[in-house]
């Protein structure tokens, strides 16, 4: 988890883009469409065996279909950790218990346990639920 500082601001960088989404890897991008939809309580807007998408309105996640793919697990990586996601939460036990139950894991391994959990998705991608501040 990367602290920011507010106070250091960048003058005026105007970007040529926008982000239109994130797209995540899967073997099943039905079952993982499913399982950030009800981490998120966002809305699954399409799916499919190929692919399948969640959003809120303004910010989608997609999953797309890798035959084999197999996550890089935490924090003894089979394959490199390619990107993570950090979610706010107010309650780091309820949390890791909601996503427990709903196929998620949680490795041993926790660099800072009172501040967020390290938990891997039912595809084996690491996430973090981190103590809103």
């Amino acid at each position: 988890m990367i602290e920011t500082d507010s106070t250091d601001e960048r003058p005026d960088m105007p970007g040529f883009a926008t982000l239109a989404m994130i797209n995540l890897d899967a073997e099943d991008p039905a079952a993982l469409a499913a399982f950030y939809s009800q981490v998120l309580g966002w809305e699954v807007q399409h799916s499919q065996d190929e692919y399948a998408m969640i959003g809120d309105g303004s910010t989608s996640i997609g999953f797309g279909k890798v035959p084999g793919y197999s996550g890089p697990g935490w924090p003894g990586e089979s394959t490199p950790k390619r990107f993570h996601l950090d979610f706010y939460v107010d309650d780091l036990d309820k949390a890791e218990e909601q996503a427990l139950a709903l196929g998620a894991t949680s490795p041993s391994e926790q660099p800072q346990p009172n501040r967020w959990r390290v938990l891997l998705d039912p595809a084996g991608h690491p996430f973090d639920v981190c103590l809103r501040s």
